[in-house]
């Protein structure tokens, strides 16, 4: 009787972890980044655009630009897909923004930052992602 009670208390552990191993987990569908900025630009920083996609700032050390790019988890019919891009602390506008309806991913926008702090921010069918102040230099 003893073995049972150890395996069924042993069972309820196991799947209780597990349970908080699939919570943690992102999406199998999620937006990776696929190069869209171009040669030589890579992943600095990511936020997930609720569960819709993922919005990525990337930047080239070569010519010291930011870029950004939205991109939803999968391809679908157009939906309005937003990328922006801007000096912190951004104003009433992003000075490089994209917006439309898309299929996949808005942007690339770039922005020359040298020594300065930048928001950025992806938006899908109104849910938003994006940090502002960050990546300072």
């Amino acid at each position: 009787m003893k073995l049972v009670r150890t395996t069924a208390a042993t069972v309820t552990v196991a799947a209780g972890m597990m349970a908080g191993v699939l919570a943690a987990a992102p999406p199998a569908y999620a937006a990776t980044y696929g190069g869209e900025c171009g040669s030589g630009y890579g992943v600095v920083n990511s936020d997930a655009i609720g569960s819709k996609g993922t919005v990525f700032l990337t930047f080239n050390s070569g010519t010291r630009k930011n870029c950004v790019v939205a991109k939803r988890n999968a391809v679908g019919s157009a939906v309005l897909i937003e990328a922006g891009l801007a000096i912190h602390p951004v104003g009433t506008h992003w000075p490089a923004y994209d917006g439309g309806y898309y299929t996949s991913y808005a942007g690339p926008v770039y922005l020359s930052a040298a020594g300065k702090c930048v928001d950025w921010m992806g938006r899908i069918s109104g849910t938003q992602g994006g940090k502002r102040g960050t990546n300072c230099g």
